[in-house]
Order: structure tokens, then C-alpha cells, then sequence
């Protein structure tokens, strides 16, 4: 229990540095300015940065593979569902100003729609620049052992 406790305490002073690291370097220090602030060995901060790059990278794979797909579908159906009833508004609407402004919102949802499938292009891109470099390092690791 009390071994427990301590290892808690531990990774919540490890996980306070790598803040506070993560804090500097976005103001600017370098590595041994870091060391210095904290009162620490640069080999700590050095592990830290490599520990923290590679979180990223995962970080950012993850919100590649799973969040930006997902999102980029609940987007388009939105807008879509907007169009929809846009639409149905410039059919049953007498009055010229409201068909207008229907219309003028249908151009946006298209506008919004395009950039969407420009960016999505740009993602998928992302996408299989990250997958070919997956399997390059899996390779790489089973040609080694």
C-alpha cells in the first residue's frame, strides 16, 4: 500500500516535469536552459523530450486515424441536413427575402462542403504518409530480429 502510494507520487512529480518542460520549450528554452530552471541532469530532460515527442507522435496518429474521419462524417451530415432543409425552405417560402437568405445559406454549406473535401484530400494524404511509415518501422523492426 505504501509502495503505492509512493510510485503515485512519483509519476505525478514526473508527469508535473514533463509540464513544466513542455511549458518552457514553448517559451523558447533550449535543453540546458531547462536543466537549469528545474535544477536537474539534462540527461533527465533529455529522456523526458524523447518521451514526450513520441507521445505526440501517438497523440497525433490517433486523432489522424480516429478523430479526423469521424468528425470530418459528422460535418458532412450536418451540412447536408442543413441543405436539406434550406432547400425545403426556397420551395415553400412566399416571401423573396426568406428564399434568399436560404439560398445564400446553401452557398455557404457548398462552400463549407468544398473546403471539406479539399481537407479531406490533404488528411488522406497525412493518412498514408503515416501508414507507409508504420510499416517501413515494422519491417525494419522484424528484419532485425
Amino acid at each position: 500500500m505504501v509502495q503505492l502510494l509512493i510510485s503515485k507520487i512519483q509519476q505525478q512529480k514526473i508527469s508535473w516535469r514533463r509540464d513544466r518542460i513542455l511549458e518552457l520549450q514553448a517559451q523558447g528554452f533550449n535543453q540546458s536552459d531547462i536543466a537549469r530552471v528545474l535544477q536537474i541532469d539534462k540527461s533527465i530532460i533529455s529522456r523526458d523530450m524523447a518521451y514526450l515527442k513520441q507521445q505526440a507522435k501517438s497523440h497525433l496518429k490517433t486523432h489522424i486515424e480516429d478523430t479526423i474521419p469521424v468528425e470530418y462524417q459528422k460535418g458532412m451530415a450536418a451540412i447536408n441536413q442543413v441543405l436539406r432543409m434550406c432547400w425545403g425552405i426556397v420551395g415553400r417560402s412566399n416571401d423573396e427575402r426568406v428564399r434568399l437568405q436560404a439560398l445564400a445559406l446553401t452557398n455557404q454549406c457548398n462552400s463549407h462542403k468544398m473546403d471539406m473535401v479539399t481537407n479531406r484530400a490533404i488528411v488522406s494524404d497525412a493518412l498514408k504518409y503515416v501508414n507507409a511509415k508504420t510499416e517501413k518501422l515494422k519491417t525494419t523492426v522484424n528484419s532485425e530480429h
